[in-house]
């Protein structure tokens, strides 16, 4: 791919020597389809700007979202190569800056390629075509005699020389405003995208060079340290913002390096020259904090989100649930309920900022570009225009940590000082005050019909999350905590089944904790929900878990896709439990699950397909679960580049694994106590299984998103494994030694208590 830095904005909107496509600013600013707004003054004066052809024939693209170490800035790439006929190497992908990109919204719910690709490739091949144009016009031949080659166009019988895109473009500007309709090239054509291409990004990587917002230096830069309030991790309740009583600044005075200490509100931070000095005094600095009150017990986590204040929408209703199952032959009503959990980035936040005559720049981390943007503006009372934010590398987050807070505290530090400051988050902020992965409460009453048939569905999805506002516009008092539910609790909420009748509903709840959304967001529950159930109807009906859901599942290219992933493992029909193995105590079980991750608000909108086999090991007496083989399969459609998608498949089994047998954030008094990787184990490599990844080719189908689906049916798996082993279900993840032993002492005293 091409990495000289591509001309400045003024000369991409001005120049002469170029083609660009561009579309008018839409006022006020929409995002993409399905994805959520911000809050914005902002007035865009300028087009965006999609695709320009330069004078040397390079080719610079722009995308809205960002690359989050997905691989989207080569995917992304290839869609572009692949519709102006150019190698990889030509194309330079701008991606999230904000003055630069379109306004797509936040890179979220795996919608890059299948949604905010769709005008980029639009642009690409609107520009191909009239490259195409003038070239007919250059030789006086007919389109269709003409053909593309390496960034020229020439005529097909080869009787003449070709003529390059530049030459083509010489002398003028060419402007096309992009285009509803457009002739896409076919995907019978492609040399491009379906093929397994090396990541771009990577390279630099290797050779150290600076890609990482953490490794940024700028000159005459500072250094910054936050002190966080005693409420950690909450950012809902009276007192969010007004918890700070005094700070006596004479307690680090004369400390080496220190320059100010910054007071405002609730936000407390430090600057200095050196690091290590900042930190030093941050760690000395005498402050007097009211001790927060009321906050939420945890105790029974189950019981905590029952309690909450709850406004039901429903979602789906079909059929006479209630009628259906009073004729049920068994009714079945279960609960599961999902823990809180943690992004849990490698690396903690860090961002630099540098203000300075009423304007700001920022280098950030941000999946949210266009939102940090509009949250800076309010915070420091300066117009979005006033504010660049200059989107870099950082640790991976999978839904939002720390990345906008750390921004807006690098902010108001550097405006404090007149100076560049680098702020880094300690390891227990990164974790204390991290928007978690919220938990959930899913309920679930259905039954069977005297034939093993489902006889009905209703399901409750309890989701308590707020938009986790930027934490330092709640600690200076620029907002006010709300009570307010952000209503995500509605991903994956309809089961893929065909129930023949079904109400599906979301209580929507506030936060316990501050939460946001976490890799699989709402979906990742509700299919634990939706699967498990599943896999105890087929069993109360004597049938195969993997015939039962064939039988019933609504969408052939979901059956199709649970049958691939099934043969590949072996699978051999009977009933779950059906025929125990014990070996030198351990325990064998094999399960199965599949899900398609739909997101977006009710009725939403599908990515991919996918499902998963598992087969375990668990040992009852200590509870220790191994993983032993594990098949996944996958239905993207077209994929952009298949090795992409591989490796986001790999990454989402690691990181499901960790999440079903290990992950759940702990709390002490109301408070967080998970702020450390002691207090908070995830999935060390030498717990991975063999994984055998099985990718669907459907190069005729539009491309799905794939950054989340994978994850969905890799806890019902485990889970469903666990019944054919032990003959007990377990409801709650994650399925730690302690849970799995408290589990089975429960069921033996509930059996106990069945036949006394």
């Amino acid at each position: 791919m091409a990495s000289t830095t591509p001309p400045d904005r003024h000369t991409l909107l001005h120049g002469t020597d170029l083609l660009v496509v561009y579309r008018e600013p839409v006022i006020p600013p929409k995002p993409a389809p399905g994805q959520p707004g911000t809050h914005s003054d902002f007035i865009p004066t300028e087009p965006e700007l999609f695709i320009a052809v330069l004078a040397d024939s390079r080719i610079v693209a722009f995308n809205g979202h960002v690359d989050l170490g997905t691989g989207i800035r080569t995917a992304l790439a290839q869609i572009v190569a692949e519709e102006l006929e150019v190698d990889l190497e030509q194309v330079t992908m701008v991606l999230g800056n904000p003055f630069e990109v379109p306004n797509q919204g936040p890179t979220i719910a795996s919608a890059t390629i299948q949604i905010t690709a769709d005008p980029l490739r639009r642009a690409a091949a609107q520009a191909r075509e009239y490259l195409l144009g003038l070239a007919s016009q250059h030789f006086d031949l007919d389109p269709s005699s003409l053909s593309f080659k390496d960034g020229c166009i020439l005529p097909a019988a080869g009787s003449r020389d070709a003529i390059s895109y530049a030459e083509l473009l010489h002398g003028k500007r060419h402007a096309l405003e992009l285009a509803d309709q457009v002739q896409l090239k076919p995907a019978s054509d492609y040399r491009l995208v379906g093929r397994a291409v090396p990541r771009v990004d990577i390279p630099d990587k290797v050779a150290g060079k600076l890609t990482f917002v953490h490794d940024l230096r700028l000159p005459g830069m500072l250094h910054g340290r936050v002190i966080r309030p005693p409420y950690t991790g909450h950012d809902r309740g009276d007192f969010v913002g007004s918890s700070l009583v005094a700070v006596d600044k004479g307690s680090v005075a004369g400390m080496p390096g220190l320059i100010q200490v910054v007071v405002i509100g609730d936000f407390v931070g430090v600057v200095a020259e050196r690091e290590e000095q900042a930190a030093a005094a941050a760690r000395k600095l005498k402050i007097t904090w009211r001790s927060p009150q009321g906050l939420p017990r945890f105790d029974d986590l189950e019981q905590a989100l029952r309690k909450l204040p709850t406004e039901r929408r429903p979602l789906l209703e079909e059929g006479d649930v209630e009628g259906a199952l009073a004729q049920a032959a068994h009714r079945v009503t279960r609960t599961y309920v999902w823990p809180f959990q943690l992004h849990g980035s490698i690396g903690p936040s860090c961002s630099v900022a540098d203000y300075r005559d009423e304007r700001v720049q920022v280098w950030s981390g941000t999946q949210n570009p266009h939102s940090l943007r509009a949250d800076l503006s309010r915070l420091l009372e300066l117009d979005e225009g006033a504010i660049t934010i200059t989107r870099m590398e950082a640790a991976g987050c999978y839904g939002r940590n720390c990345a906008d807070d750390v921004g807006a505290d690098a902010a108001l530090l550097s405006r404090a000082v007149g100076r560049p400051v680098r702020v880094q988050l300690t390891r227990e902020q990164e974790h204390g005050w991290e928007p978690k992965g919220a938990a959930q409460l899913m309920d679930i009453e259905g039954g069977l019909n005297a034939d093993g048939s489902p006889a009905a569905y209703r399901f409750v999805a309890r989701y308590p999350s707020n938009n986790a506002p930027t934490l330092a516009m709640l600690l200076t008092g620029i907002v006010k905590p709300s009570d307010i539910p952000f209503q995500m609790g509605d991903r994956t909420s309809v089961p893929p089944y065909r129930y023949p009748h079904r109400e599906v509903a979301c209580d929507d709840v506030p936060t316990l904790v501050r939460a946001s959304w976490l890799r699989g967001v709402s979906a990742m529950p509700n299919t634990f929900a939706h699967e498990c159930y599943i896999d105890e109807l087929a069993q109360l009906a004597g049938d195969d878990p993997v015939a039962y859901r064939l039988r019933y599942l609504a969408d052939p290219r979901a059956a199709e896709l649970t049958k691939a992933v099934a043969d590949r493992a072996g699978w051999e029909p009977r009933v779950a439990h059906s025929v125990p193995r014990i070996v030198d105590g351990w325990y064998f079980g094999r399960g199965i699950a599949y899900a398609q991750y739909v997101h977006s608000r009710f009725p939403g909108f599908g990515a991919a397909l996918a499902a998963w086999v598992v087969e375990l090991k668990v040992h009852p007496k200590s509870g220790r679960i191994v993983i032993e083989r594990l098949i996944v399969g996958q239905d993207a459609g077209l994929m952009v580049n298949p090795a992409g998608v591989r490796h986001q498949v790999h990454g989402n089994v690691i990181q499901t694994l960790s999440r079903t047998l290990k992950e759940r954030v702990t709390f002490e008094d109301g408070l967080p106590v998970s702020r450390e990787w002691g207090g908070y184990p995830i999935l060390r490599f030498s717990e991975l299984p063999d994984i055998d990844v099985m990718l669907i080719n459907r190069p005729e189908s539009p491309p799905l998103g794939v950054g989340e689906s994978t994850s969905l049916p890799g806890a019902p798996a485990i889970a469903n494994a666990l019944y054919d082993a032990l003959g007990v279900r377990f409801t709650r993840p994650p399925f730690l030694p302690e849970v799995v032993r408290r589990t089975l002492a429960t069921a033996e005293t509930a059996r106990a208590e069945a036949i006394g």
